[in-house]
């Protein structure tokens, strides 16, 4: 493959929708442990903040190169709202479907660090349903993007927040299936009802399972010969009815099922896993940014998976960008 296809990353455009986060680092030193309990003091030296959640989605897709990304989702009025609000217009992205709501605070996540490792996470939340004039505040600019063709891709970003219903999807893919363009959810099992006519559906193992309501006994040798695995990607298949589910599978890869049976498997590129924190994030948004662009899907999911090998080697949430990527496809097809 030329690198045609990266160079056409710059010409696509997709919007995200979903569960907005900022994710917090507190980066310190333990020298002690505290004499008010057995735990370790960490004497923070540096505070960074990133985008997280849906908005991990729209940075993996800024940072590969994306031609336009439209950003839709829900801050609180808070000072961390501003702050996330403020990290999306500086990535560039398009932040009008951003809406700001009284009645809940901006989902953040506080992680206290000390010698690369993670010592504590906060969590600050309301995850409960949005309203929906709130909803319909989003969901109207997006349809009106799609019959524009102003987008060429959309992402359901679910992170069981509050921000995203069935409904919104059912709207917003009767859209997409007119205008003829890809939708993929990155799902939480229990949030959402099944809502059929996605392109991808893109779960993990677990997720997978879950949805099937099923319970996962483990891996048992090649994905392909894993009958439990394959029973819970059928169900999920005959539920959602997705044209493509998107499996990723940890340390043995990625897979590709469509229509009771494997269409594609890509085993894992990662050459040292030091943290897996939104390497789904990166699998989603390389694969459907590569779909758009003009690859198939097997060869976005390849592209995808070769991106997650090369994220899982960071600390935290990482982006990838678009030449690390071009130098790891590179290395894998010398």
């Amino acid at each position: 493959m030329s690198n045609d296809l990266f160079t056409s990353f710059g010409s696509a455009r997709i919007a995200v929708i979903g569960d907005l986060m900022l994710d917090v680092y507190l980066w310190g030193q333990v020298s002690r442990i505290s004499p008010e309990a057995p735990v370790p003091i960490v004497n923070v030296k540096k505070r960074e903040a990133r985008l997280g959640g849906a908005a991990n989605v729209m940075r993996n897709l800024g940072t590969l190169g994306t031609g336009r990304v439209y950003a839709f989702g829900a801050v609180g009025d808070d000072s961390a709202g501003k702050e996330l609000s403020g990290l999306l217009r500086e990535a560039g992205f398009d932040t009008g479907g951003v809406v700001t709501t009284k009645d809940r605070p901006t989902t953040e996540k506080r992680r206290v660090m000390a010698g690369g490792q993670q010592m504590l996470r906060e969590d600050l939340e309301e995850t409960a349903p949005l309203e929906d004039a709130l909803r319909r505040s989003m969901v109207t600019p997006l349809v009106k993007l799609v019959r524009d063709h102003e987008v060429d891709a959309v992402i359901f970003e679910d992170y069981a927040k509050g921000v995203l219903s069935s409904w919104m999807l059912e709207e917003i893919l009767c859209e997409t299936r007119k205008a003829g363009i890809p939708a993929a959810l990155d799902p939480k099992p229990g949030n959402l009802a099944p809502v059929k006519g996605l392109t991808f559906i893109k779960p993990n193992r677990s997720e997978a399972f879950a949805l099937a309501g099923l319970s996962d006994p483990g891996p048992d040798g090649s994905p392909a010969d894993d009958p439990a695995l394959r029973r819970a990607a059928e169900i999920v298949e005959e539920q959602w009815a997705p044209e493509y589910l998107l499996l990723s599978l940890a340390a043995q890869g990625l897979g590709v099922f469509r229509e009771h049976g494997w269409f594609r498997l890509i085993p894992t590129r990662a050459r040292e896993v030091f943290d897996v924190s939104g390497a789904g994030d990166t699998v989603t948004a390389t694969f459907v940014l590569a779909c758009a662009a003009g690859a198939d899907v097997a060869l976005a999911a390849e592209i995808a998976n070769c991106a997650a090998g090369v994220v899982v080697g960071k600390v935290g949430t990482a982006p990838i960008f678009r030449d690390e990527l071009v130098s790891a496809w590179k290395g894998l097809n010398r």
